[in-house]
């Protein structure tokens, strides 16, 4: 696929020289993908969340002008999965060690001499120890860190409810229609079709007892996977079609690369009570 190339316009962090880094426009804008190895029940691989938040950053970076002033950071591969921990093959950071790494890359970037720093998230995870460091290093460094969560953007206009009905939407959390069908378009090898299944979540049973507590929503309770479902993974899997994930791929792209953008564009004394 085309997305998956990243365009030669926009550097590696590791690729370059330090005088090639120092050499940068003072504007430029330094991007870091954000995952996690954890299970993803028997239908998608451990590297679900990392695939994704790579695969969303290729998309947009392909969107984004020639000579759009962008550093790529590696990846962090392995983030905050505490809830998946019941589960072969999760890896995860403890949450203290996962804002000490947010922080470490972040005074990194702002010691090379950067001033935006954008994290592309693709983990549910990983929101709260993100809201640490950002904080963190915005009060310590002058850094201005934008937090990127694909999962809170707006689907597509027009999506079809039977495409993606309002309850998969909502109780869809882990392994369901949403990130199958990211994973059929940008990885559709790494796709074991033959389990595709449909758990029912425990969230959407209390729904039906019109409940205001669940494990999402206004009123929401701390959970672990099998919380959920004892399999570890909720939502309807088969609905996640590979049109779906193209559609949903091109969607969030425009997004994230209208975020690159903005960035790059916002005056930074705004931020801190300048005209």
């Amino acid at each position: 696929m085309t997305e998956a190339n990243t365009p030669p316009d926009f550097p590696r962090w590791q690729a370059l020289t330090t005088a090639e880094l120092a050499a940068l426009p003072e504007e430029s804008v330094a991007v870091m993908a954000l995952g996690a190895i954890e299970q993803h029940g028997a239908h998608l691989p451990l590297s679900t969340d990392l695939d994704i938040a790579e695969g969303l950053l290729a998309a947009a970076l392909a969107r984004l002008p020639a000579g759009f002033p962008l550093v790529q950071l590696p990846a962090l591969a392995v983030g905050a999965s505490d809830e998946h921990l019941a589960f072969p093959g999760t890896l995860s950071l403890p949450p203290e060690l996962a804002i000490a790494t947010l922080e470490a890359h972040g005074e990194a970037v702002a010691r090379a001499g950067f001033q935006r720093l954008v994290w592309l998230n693709a983990h549910g995870g990983n929101k709260a120890v993100m809201d640490l460091a950002a904080l963190r290093l915005r009060r310590r460094h002058g850094l201005l860190v934008v937090k990127v969560h694909y999962m809170r953007m707006p689907l597509p206009e027009g999506l079809p409810e039977a495409t993606l009905p309002a309850e998969e939407r909502r109780h869809g959390l882990h392994g369901g229609a949403l990130e199958t069908a990211l994973m059929r378009h940008l990885a559709p090898e790494k796709v074991r079709l033959a389990y595709l299944d449909h758990p029912i979540s425990r969230g959407q049973a209390m729904a039906d007892e019109s409940q205001l507590l669940g494990p999402e929503g206004e009123a929401a309770f701390a959970w672990l996977a099998e919380d959920l479902h004892p399999g570890g993974v909720v939502g309807n899997a088969p609905l996640g079609t590979a049109a779906l994930g193209e559609r949903l791929v091109a969607h969030y792209a425009e997004r994230i690369a209208r975020i690159l953008q903005e960035t790059r564009a916002m005056r930074l004394e705004r931020i801190h009570g300048g005209p």
